[in-house]
C-alpha cells in the first residue's frame, strides 16, 4: 500500500462539482480582482473566526508583513519569534526592517515558550509573535498578559491553525491581529496562493487595506507607499466553498490524530501532547525520534510518505548567515533533527491509517526514542 504524505486531489474530488461551478461563476462574472467573491469571503472568514474583520491578502507572508507595517514596526524594534518555525515567520520581521529575536518552544507542546519570550523581552520589542505550530494553538492567555505588561502587539500566526481553539475562542481572534495562508496543503487552503488578516481593530483593518492596495483608499489616490498584494476573485471563490467543509474535515483530521496516538503509544516514538485548553485541527502529526532519518527510511519501503517541518531552524538558515541572532535556539535545532510528521488529512481511510500505524510499530526499534544516539 502506497500513502503519500499528502493527497490533495482525494480532498477535491469529494467537492468537484461545487468547485467547477464556482469556477464557471466567477469566469462568467468577469471581475477578477477585489470583487464580491472576496467581500463575501472576508464576511464569511471573519465570522468565522470570531473576528470583526478579515482582509485577504496575496499569502501568509504578505498578511504578517502587513499586519506589522500597520503597526508601524520597523528598523530598530525587536519581535519576539519561535525558533522552530516555518521561516516565513522570521522573514516578516526582516522584510519591515525589525529584527527578530527567537524563543525556544515549550518543550511539551513545541509552541514558542511563554516564560522565555519573558525573558527575552527588551526595550526594543514591540510585538511578540507566537505561531500556532502544527494546528495546536500556543498559550495565547499568557501571550496576550505578556503583551499587556509590555505594551506589545500580540500578532497569531495562525498558518497552519484555521478552525483551532483556545479555551474555547478560535484561532484570529486571541491577539490582536492574526495571519493566515491559503496555500493549497492547509487545512483551508486556496488552489493557489492566497492569505488573509483577522482582527477586531477596525483602524489595521483599514491600515492593511491601504498598503495592499498600492497605499490605496480610492482609485489614483495613493496615501502611501503601499503595495500589491491581494486575495483573488477565484480563489475567494472557492475559498467560500471549502470553508464550508471545514470542520468536517478538522475533525476527521482529530479522529486521524486519536488513531495515531493510541496505536503509537507504546512505540517509544515522542508523540504530540495537547494543551487541555486547546482544541486543535491536527495540520500535522509530528513525532520525534532519536533515530529520524532511519525511521523515514523504513516508512517509505513501508510504501509511507512523511516529511520534516522543520529540518533547519530558521537562525540557522543561509538567509541569516551574516546576522546576529538574539535570543535562544537550542531546542529548536534539536526537534529539526528528531521531528518527523505522518501523513494526515480528511482524505485518509480507515485501513491507511491502519497501514501507518502498522509500518510505524514495525519500523521503530529501542535505540528510536527521543535523544537516542
Amino acid at each position: 500500500m502506497q500513502i503519500p504524505f499528502l493527497d490533495l486531489s482525494r480532498t477535491h474530488d469529494a467537492i468537484r462539482a461545487e468547485l467547477d461551478a464556482t469556477w464557471h461563476r466567477v469566469l462568467n462574472r468577469s471581475r477578477y480582482i477585489l470583487g464580491e467573491e472576496v467581500e463575501a469571503f472576508e464576511s464569511e472568514f471573519s465570522a468565522y473566526c470570531e473576528a470583526e474583520h478579515a482582509v485577504g491578502v496575496a499569502n501568509g507572508l504578505d498578511a504578517l508583513i502587513l499586519i506589522l507595517r500597520a503597526y508601524g514596526i520597523g528598523p530598530g524594534d525587536e519581535v519576539l519569534v519561535p525558533s522552530n518555525t516555518f521561516i516565513a515567520t522570521w522573514l516578516a520581521v526582516s522584510q519591515v526592517g525589525a529584527k527578530p529575536v527567537s524563543v525556544d518552544p515549550d518543550p511539551s507542546t513545541y509552541n514558542m515558550d511563554p516564560a522565555g519570550a519573558a525573558k527575552a523581552v527588551s526595550s526594543r520589542t514591540k510585538a511578540i509573535m507566537p505561531v500556532h505550530l502544527y494546528g495546536q494553538p500556543a498559550n495565547m492567555e499568557a501571550f496576550r498578559a505578556l503583551a499587556h505588561r509590555h505594551s506589545l502587539v500580540c500578532i497569531e500566526d495562525a498558518a497552519q491553525a484555521h478552525g483551532a481553539s483556545f479555551a474555547g475562542r478560535r484561532t484570529g481572534s486571541l491577539g490582536d491581529a492574526a495571519a493566515f495562508s491559503f496555500y493549497p496543503g492547509k487545512n483551508l487552503g486556496a488552489l493557489g496562493d492566497g492569505g488573509a488578516v483577522t482582527t477586531s481593530d477596525p483602524a489595521v483593518a483599514r491600515r492593511i487595506r491601504e498598503i495592499a492596495n498600492y497605499g490605496s483608499r480610492e482609485k489614483y489616490v495613493h496615501r502611501q507607499q503601499g503595495v500589491n498584494s491581494r486575495l483573488d476573485e477565484l480563489q475567494a471563490a472557492l475559498l467560500r466553498i471549502k470553508l464550508r467543509h471545514l470542520d468536517d474535515w478538522n475533525n476527521r483530521r482529530r479522529s486521524v490524530a486519536a488513531a495515531y496516538q493510541a496505536g503509537l503509544a507504546q512505540t517509544g516514538l515522542t508523540l504530540p501532547q495537547v494543551d487541555p485548553r486547546t482544541d486543535p485541527v491536527w495540520h500535522l502529526f509530528v513525532v520525534r525520534s532519536g533515530q529520524r532519518d532511519a525511521l523515514a527510511a523504513r516508512l517509505d519501503q513501508a510504501g509511507v510518505g512523511t516529511q520534516i517541518h522543520y529540518p533547519i531552524a530558521p537562525a540557522d538558515a543561509e538567509a541569516y548567515a551574516g546576522d546576529p541572532i538574539a535570543g535562544e535556539s537550542h531546542l529548536g535545532r534539536t526537534l529539526g533533527r528528531e521531528i518527523l510528521s505522518l501523513p494526515i488529512g480528511p482524505h485518509l481511510q480507515d485501513e491507511e491509517i491502519r497501514h501507518v500505524i502498522r509500518a510505524c510499530q514495525e519500523a521503530v526499534t529501542p535505540d528510536h526514542r527521543t535523544g537516542a544516539a
